[in-house]
């Protein structure tokens, strides 16, 4: 091999390095490389979690009865009234009398054994629960305008792109790319 042959051969080496180093740096491209980024809007969703939220309250029980319709009060409050009434008036208006003081007897003894019902109660400690919800945001990305000399686009993306977007090779975004 002579050497001008080896010198060519070098030569051209260096023009094939040196053209593919140019076309690397992508100097002959008259399009822009970056979008302007106009606006980049958070989309959030809210994000509702159930828990529940229980609470000691006192309640107030009636005790159960023997004698819902307080035929005892009736019976022991005519019997009374009878005897009582009975003490007053002579021939027919003792009779009168007693059933006038049975009949008020038995009224006011249905009316006492009510009132002891009513008031034979206790109390208890329950445990009373409700669903309460808790409400947090998730970021599901950005809604970006973007400007690429002067048309304007929008898209949607996962993550801030902040102030521009890289191009590819063809003038379309590189979402591939970050900055």
């Amino acid at each position: 091999m002579n050497k001008s042959m080896l010198a060519g051969v070098g030569i051209g080496i260096a023009a094939a390095s040196g053209i593919a180093a140019v076309a690397g740096l992508d100097v002959f491209s008259s399009g822009p490389r970056y979008a302007q980024v106009v606006t980049a809007t958070p989309i959030n969703e809210t994000i509702k979690t159930p828990r529940q939220e229980c609470r000691n309250v006192t309640v107030t029980h009636r005790r159960p009865v023997q004698d819902e319709n307080k035929i005892a009060g009736s019976l022991l409050g005519a019997v009374a009234g009878g005897v009582i009434g009975h003490q007053f008036g002579g021939g027919r208006g003792k009779s009168v009398a007693t059933v006038a003081g049975a009949l008020a007897g038995g009224y006011t003894g249905n009316q006492v054994q009510g009132n002891l019902q009513d008031r034979d109660t206790y109390s208890s400690t329950q445990q009373r629960c409700q669903t309460v919800y808790d409400k947090s945001q998730k970021l599901l990305g950005y809604d970006v305008t973007y400007k690429i000399g002067d048309e304007q686009g929008k898209i949607r993306m996962d993550h801030d792109p902040g102030t521009q977007i890289p191009l590819d090779g063809k003038g379309r975004l590189d979402l591939a790319k970050k900055v």
